[in-house]
């Protein structure tokens, strides 16, 4: 059987004008024509065998037995989350023509008058919308595709989750039809409101503090909401984000998370990360609320609960560190030791020599390589006539990881 040609023709939002004269000529020349019911009915003309376009594996298997030449028609740019794709892993690349339109999320900025060469474009048509709302929360401005189950109502609602409501919204909906609407309204404002299922989410950020004033990594111990100065201070934040050994994507457990300086500087560390920061202690719950709504760190889940409690519904980490353990270190060792994904750190900071000896007891006892190093800060005193230093109590850093034979 010859190798027919097949034509992959974005259709764009304007219809039939939208296309170019060489697009036209493929549909002409085609014996048939495959889309959905309304790109179908924009060529009443056309002479040959029409297609209504369902699921992909039918039209797959239509496409790999017909020797006649066949143009698909699909929406905006059909490489830009569109037939494309699915086409050209399934197809000999020598087989396919393709014909770029205007997408349907270029047509809504420009609609919108806002630039887009800034945003993120994600779709949640089929995929669920964990993985895009972790980037949702990373980035200024985002365009989403949705669908009748990942509405933009159920977008806002892990939003909300996440303390991320800072986003003016808009809902485009039923682009290039007579119906054509564009919503502007609030995070808030998406639980109630009524659309088409046929609609494309846009969010762009509006209102947060400025980050800027605050460094990556390094901020001030003093911008931290505290009780009697209990938290990780600079310097051995320092040192622990670092034998964190953070990358980009990670999931980071934070284990009696204090006042949330770890997970915050962790989470400016890791824009598409997972991090959640477990505590129970009533005191500093709401302190780390307030500093994590203070930081904007949108990507930290707060899990109020006593570890190892509340563990078992969290995601495998690739990173745990353990800041307090309230009398259940070993437990928590033990729960993480199961849980920790491959090639997977824990990092412990102790204060006191029995914190160490018991966290290295636990962690070699599990068949983990310990490393300690002891961080010892001296700053200067403040406003006194001379310079003398004024010493903080050691800290240890206590490092591992699971060897080859584990």
């Amino acid at each position: 059987m010859s190798q027919n040609t097949i034509y992959l023709i974005g259709s764009g939002i304007a219809g039939c004008e939208g296309l170019s004269a060489r697009a036209l000529e493929a549909i002409a020349s085609a014996e048939v024509l495959v889309g959905r019911r309304r790109h179908l009915d924009r060529f009443p003309e056309f002479a040959g065998q029409k297609m209504e376009l369902g699921e992909l594996p039918p039209l797959l298997a239509f496409l790999q037995s017909t020797d006649k030449p066949v143009a698909v028609l699909a929406t905006g740019d059909p490489n830009f989350f569109g037939t494309g794709r699915f086409l050209l892993r399934n197809l000999p690349k020598e087989r396919l023509e393709i014909f770029a339109n205007v997408t349907s999320m270029q047509y809504a900025f420009a609609r919108i008058k806002e630039p887009w060469d800034d945003a993120i474009f994600l779709s949640v048509q089929g995929r669920g919308m964990g993985p895009s709302l972790d980037k949702i929360v990373a980035a200024e401005k985002a365009c989403v595709l949705t669908d009748e189950i990942n509405t933009p109502a159920a977008i806002a609602r892990e939003l909300i989750s996440r303390g991320a409501e800072g986003y003016e919204a808009w809902v485009c909906e039923d682009l290039g039809m007579p119906t054509e609407k564009f919503t502007r309204t609030t995070i808030k404002g998406l639980l109630t409101l009524q659309h088409s299922e046929l609609n494309i989410l846009i969010l762009i950020r509006i209102y947060e503090p400025n980050l800027t004033q605050y460094p990556l990594i390094g901020v001030d111990d003093e911008e931290f909401a505290s009780i009697k100065k209990l938290f990780t201070r600079q310097e051995v934040r320092a040192v622990t984000l670092a034998k964190l050994k953070l990358q980009n994507d990670l999931v980071v457990w934070d284990i009696g998370a204090g006042s949330g300086s770890i997970s915050i500087e962790a989470s400016n560390l890791l824009p598409n990360g997972k991090l959640f920061a477990v505590e129970k202690n009533s005191h500093y719950v709401q302190l780390l609320k307030q500093n994590l709504d203070k930081f904007c760190a949108r990507n930290v889940k707060l899990v109020e609960a006593y570890a190892p409690d509340g563990l078992d519904d969290l995601p495998d980490p690739d990173r745990v560190f353990i800041g307090g353990a309230g009398g259940n270190l070993e437990e928590i060792i033990e729960q993480v030791d199961r849980r920790l994904k491959m090639d997977g750190i824990i990092v412990i900071n102790a204060v006191t020599l029995d914190t160490l000896t018991k966290s290295i007891e636990a962690l070699e006892y599990h068949g983990y390589q310990v490393e300690v190093a002891c961080i010892n800060v001296s700053r200067t005193r403040p406003l006194t006539e001379f310079k003398m230093f004024e010493a903080h109590d050691p800290v240890y850093v206590i490092s591992a990881w699971k060897t080859e034979s584990h």
